[in-house]
């Protein structure tokens, strides 16, 4: 289960992996979903948002690391980064095909 996913979501993730090293970006993308997961799973059992990773959505675990001031939709670098988290969403969709809470 977690939060329904927001273009916000899309944008804050892609700009957190577009501050790294390319090589960096697919264990980012990784860990960023995780620690999101993790905070909407405390926020459900203590009602209050997790110090670590935020709300439990996608943009306030990514708000935990530097991100890069947003480019233009056609930088060839954030478009690599979207298209990663955009891949990481649809893969993640195919595995747990039940909509949001």
């Amino acid at each position: 289960m977690r939060r329904p996913v927001l273009p916000i979501d899309v944008t804050s993730v892609a700009r957190a992996l577009l501050a790294v090293a390319p090589a960096q970006r697919q264990r980012l993308c990784r860990r960023i979903s995780a620690g999101a997961g993790l905070a909407l799973r405390h926020h459900q059992h203590t009602g209050r948002c997790c110090r670590l990773w935020g709300d439990g959505s996608l943009s306030g675990a990514a708000r935990r690391f530097t991100l890069a001031d947003e480019p233009f939709l056609d930088h060839p670098g954030y478009l690599a980064c979207t298209r990663m988290v955009l891949a990481h969403l649809a893969d993640h969709a195919s595995a747990d095909p039940s909509p949001p809470a």
